[in-house]
């Protein structure tokens, strides 16, 4: 039997080379660890460093 996993839209704020940016995306539990691994897919093959990730839900 499968098992469906609920998510939730998050807000990811962090900062990508010094720059404070922000992504939405649908998070398990959101997680800082989960919001940091959803920033590393979405900008693989770069040589972006990720800092400051805090996920949160947004209003």
């Amino acid at each position: 039997m499968d098992t469906i996993r609920s998510t939730t839209k998050y807000v990811i704020k962090y900062k990508l080379n010094g720059e404070r940016r922000f992504e939405f995306a649908q998070l398990p539990t959101g997680s800082d660890e989960e919001a940091r691994a959803a920033l590393e897919i979405i900008h693989a093959g770069s040589d972006d460093k990720i800092t400051d990730v805090k996920a949160s839900k947004p209003l």
